[in-house]
């Protein structure tokens, strides 16, 4: 198999760049800012993503080591840097992260790790990258709520004001048929989500993707919460879904990529205060 080359961006045993800061959107605005190189680019992409995942610990996504999150690279398109398997997500760090083909090759190993990919991790994040070329993150892991709610084979209801914000855009994929370890089930995952921003995994969990991966990851705290908020009321008693052109509504207006972006920068700035070794 020909090798593939690394991106130019890359020099092995080079001092980590220092953190790059959000440059916000203008309010009103509907585009997610990017940095002006590919390199920084690229740079700015894993700081959040190895942010991503240390939010991830917090919360306590992280049952028994399942779970992914990936950030496309924006330079090789048809590679996503990922979590090498096996490092608890508190302790993730931007040096860990590794790239990944679509072929499944690890183009670029994490610094000090072994450098083990997760094959369900692959086989589900290659199909949706490949399938959604908007889509530069995706997030999935085994939380409670996502887990209790996807046993029930249903979509969310709009609720609330922040579970209206998937209202008529998340799908449900209902062909569990145990561990996700081949692509061809990825991609029926894949297919399943069509072009919606998340997706119920019957008997399994939740699924977020985002133009940006501060959009993948709110949208993956949001539906854990939506999910948490349905059983809670449900639970309570009868509930009342919004009606459905209010629901559309409010969709609308809390259900952006710019909002998505927006909401995640307060837990950017405390996980970067607190953690500041994730830039390691």
């Amino acid at each position: 198999m020909t090798a593939i080359p690394a991106p130019r961006a890359f020099q092995p045993g080079a001092p980590h760049p220092a953190k790059i800061d959000t440059v916000l959107p203008e309010f009103g605005s509907s585009e997610i800012p990017r940095q002006p190189t590919i390199e920084a680019e690229r740079l700015y992409r894993k700081q959040r993503l190895a942010a991503s995942y240390r939010l991830f610990g917090r919360y306590g996504f992280d049952m028994g080591g399942a779970g992914h999150i990936t950030a496309r690279d924006p330079e090789l398109t048809d590679h996503f840097w990922v979590n090498p398997f096996g490092v608890h997500f508190s302790r993730i760090k931007v040096s860990d992260l590794m790239l990944v083909s679509h072929a499944g090759e690890i183009v670029q190993p994490p610094a000090k790790v072994p450098a083990r990919l997760n094959r369900a991790a692959f086989a589900i994040h290659s199909q949706l990258h490949e399938a959604r070329p908007d889509v530069v993150a995706a997030a999935h892991s085994h939380s409670l709520y996502g887990k209790a709610w996807s046993a029930l084979g249903r979509l969310l209801d709009p609720l609330t004001q922040d579970s209206a914000a998937f209202y008529e855009d998340h799908a449900l994929f209902e062909e569990f048929s145990g561990v996700v370890l081949d692509t061809s089930e990825g991609k029926k995952i894949a297919q399943a989500l069509g072009p919606k921003k998340a997706v119920i995994l019957q008997n399994h969990g939740i699924l977020t993707v985002g133009q940006s991966v501060e959009a993948a990851v709110w949208r993956y705290l949001a539906l854990e919460n939506a999910c948490q908020t349905q059983l809670l009321a449900e639970a309570a008693g009868a509930t009342k879904p919004m009606p459905p052109e209010v629901a559309k509504h409010t969709a609308g207006q809390v259900g952006t990529e710019v909002g998505g972006f927006w909401a995640f920068q307060p837990y950017w700035e405390i996980v970067t205060e607190e953690e500041p070794d994730l830039f390691d």
